[in-house]
């Protein structure tokens, strides 16, 4: 099985983190209200044949069970990889054995030329010994090669059966859409209600607004990062047990990008009152009582973001002016995430404000227009 050499290149990974979840966004705006969006469609079933398609998620998602045909192809690639990491490690061991033997023997004969007594038996054996390690290095090297041949002919296998799902999925949806529109409806299913909050959040003030929105864009926007988590750990998955090809990027881009995420969706959590709260009094007190309490321990809160601001931004400034880099073989580029301190902070400190107003007119009316 050939190895992958993939490395993701830092501006299709940046790229990537701006991209997809615009694309996401759309994709799903677009899927709302639409009557036949509970059936297949053309965008998943290609996507679950490049995520998941060895095993026929694909099929499966069209509900064939042609599916169970990859299983098979799978477990072979699965098996004849596992075959590949055991002959290698036997080849090294062969290899090392044989390298032992070749100096052994090259050391019993400068002894036999120095006439030694006892050198001529010594080398003798140890030239037995080295004729048995240079046999078993060569049926290692076969072994190798016989399995590395087995694992080709395995991938290639599975890859010729998605190659040829891949030219015949639109006719697959297309039959599949045709089945379930001609099938009797189904009584639909109850839909879960939405669970009330027990705190629920007032409307903002009007003017207000746009602050909101921006938060809520960016929050949402920054969630579909999850989605990205998911398919660079399943090329990590694939590349390490499939390939015997672990890499080292996707581990530091993931975190760094939840440490982005992290920081651009505190906002949101504030917005939403979805954060961690343990309180004892504040969940029994009224409107106004709450309001008040909130426009007390605000000064805490601004005093907390106005630090991280600032701190943050001198934070991402010193590594913007030394284009500061990761310590590891990829080399990515670290003022990106570090900008992302002042720039969640910004954020937090608008959506802070936003309360703030909400609150005091909450105090002062009794209520939020």
């Amino acid at each position: 099985m050939p190895s992958l050499t993939f490395i993701m290149p830092h501006w299709l990974y940046w790229a990537s983190l701006v991209v997809f979840p615009l694309v996401a966004a759309l994709l799903v705006y677009r899927e709302r209200g639409r009557s036949e969006a509970g059936r297949p469609n053309l965008f998943l079933a290609y996507l679950f044949l490049v995520s998941a398609g060895f095993l026929g998620m694909h099929r499966f998602y069209l509900r064939s069970a042609w599916g169970l045909l990859f299983i098979p192809f799978f477990l072979a690639v699965l098996w004849t990889s596992a075959e590949v990491r055991v002959e290698r490690e036997t080849l090294s061991f062969a290899r090392s054995e044989a390298q032992r033997a070749e100096r052994l023997v090259t050391r019993a004969t400068a002894d036999v030329a120095r006439n030694r007594e006892g050198a001529a038996d010594r080398l003798a054996e140890v030239d037995a010994a080295a004729q048995t390690t240079r046999a078993d290095l060569t049926a290692a090297a076969a072994g190798l090669a016989r399995s590395n041949r087995n694992a080709r002919v395995a991938g290639i296998l599975l890859g010729l059966l998605l190659l040829g799902d891949a030219f015949l999925m639109p006719g697959l949806v297309r039959r599949r859409r045709e089945r379930e529109a001609a099938a009797p409806a189904a009584a639909p299913e109850p839909q879960m209600q939405a669970a009330v909050p027990s705190s629920p959040v007032k409307p903002p003030l009007p003017l207000l607004r746009p602050i909101d929105r921006l938060v809520q864009a960016t929050g949402e926007l920054v969630a579909y990062w999850s989605v990205l988590a998911v398919f660079a750990y399943y090329y990590e998955v694939v590349g390490r047990y499939v390939f015997n090809s672990p890499t080292n990027w996707v581990h530091e881009s993931m975190f760094l990008m939840f440490g982005i995420q992290y920081m651009l969706a505190g906002a949101y959590a504030y917005r939403d009152e979805s954060h961690v709260r343990v309180d004892i009094v504040y969940s029994r007190l009224s409107d106004r009582g709450r309001a008040i309490c909130d426009v007390i321990t605000s000064a805490f809160f601004f005093l907390f973001v106005g630090t991280m601001l600032v701190t943050g931004w001198r934070f991402a400034n010193d590594a913007m002016a030394v284009g500061e880099r990761s310590f590891t073989e990829w080399g990515v580029q670290y003022w990106p995430v570090k900008l992302s301190i002042p720039i969640g902070a910004a954020l937090l400190l608008l959506q802070g404000f936003s309360r703030l107003l909400r609150d005091i007119a909450t105090v002062v009316a009794g209520k939020v227009d």
